[in-house]
């Protein structure tokens, strides 16, 4: 049994003659401890997705399981990390971590509490900013504030959507290293949703294309097969990387082609310009 299983999943938005069918036979399952990429195109329905597995949305038809049980609604179980901030005004960055983590250990002591949220904002670089509102942080810091906040609550399994696009590329790369970090302590199981291909393979053990809208679906797995821990330098000169990248770019290109030509409308592809890897 698969940790987490999508089945036959069919989600529609509309009714009549006014429905629009956003995916269509969606089929995927995500070993315990694995870490998942799913890439794809702006408008490809990947939140969709990500709020059909946090439990958010419901099926049109179809059922999403967690280690076998039909997921009905959110849970502690399952973090989401989304695209958006998603933060309290009224709160500080501390305030916004901690009110999470109360409610995910409500029998933890009010002093390791504030320990967990301590750790968790100096883990995003943020321990100077933790009184500051989020009016006061720039967009990439509010996203920190959400990475902590979401990683703070150690969730059974990690959801991303597209959670690093609005940072840096230095901060952004820190955190991908910080969140292959606490995923690798204890191989919890961690789905990502990106548009960039190389952020997709620098962390993850498969990545899935998702097909360009109405009825998205679910294209080929793409096994990495680079040995973990992955070196960002390292993977400019990896035959494997190398061959990966182009694989996934050739089949993102043939399909947004094959799309356009069907629909005459324009996609805008994931991710997929060269480039070089930062320590």
């Amino acid at each position: 049994m698969a940790y987490l299983e999508l089945n036959n999943i069919y989600k529609t938005y509309g009714e009549g003659e006014h429905a629009t069918e956003v995916l269509s036979n969606i089929n995927l399952s995500i070993e315990e401890g694995e870490f998942v990429a799913i890439v794809g195109f702006t408008g490809s329905g990947k939140t969709t997705l990500v709020n059909l597995i946090n439990g958010l949305l419901k099926p049109t038809s179809g059922e999403v399981l967690f280690k076998g049980e039909p997921v009905v609604d959110t849970s502690h179980d399952r973090g989401v990390i989304f695209q958006n901030y998603s933060l309290l005004p009224w709160l500080t960055v501390g305030q916004n971590v901690y009110m999470a983590v109360k409610e995910a250990f409500p029998k933890e002591s009010k002093a390791a509490l504030k320990k967990r949220v301590d750790d968790y904002v100096a883990m995003v670089s943020l321990s100077p900013a933790i009184n500051k509102r989020p009016k006061e942080l720039s967009g990439g810091m509010r996203q920190r504030v959400a990475v902590a906040r979401a990683l703070a609550m150690n969730p059974e399994m990690i959801i991303m959507d597209e959670p690093l696009g609005a940072l840096d590329a230095l901060t952004r790369g820190n955190l991908q290293d910080e969140i292959l970090n606490i995923w690798s302590k204890d191989k919890r199981t961690a789905l990502l949703i990106t548009n960039d291909v190389d952020e997709a393979i620098y962390m993850a053990d498969r990545v899935i294309p998702l097909k360009p809208g109405p009825n998205a679906t679910l294209g080929p797995e793409f096994k990495i097969d680079i040995e973990r821990p992955r070196d960002k330098t390292a993977l400019n000169d990896n035959p494997s990387y190398k061959k990966t990248r182009n694989a996934i770019i050739e089949y993102l290109m043939d399909i947004g082609a094959e799309r356009k030509s069907v629909s005459k409308e324009e996609y805008t592809l994931p991710d997929i310009a060269p480039k070089s890897f930062v320590a």
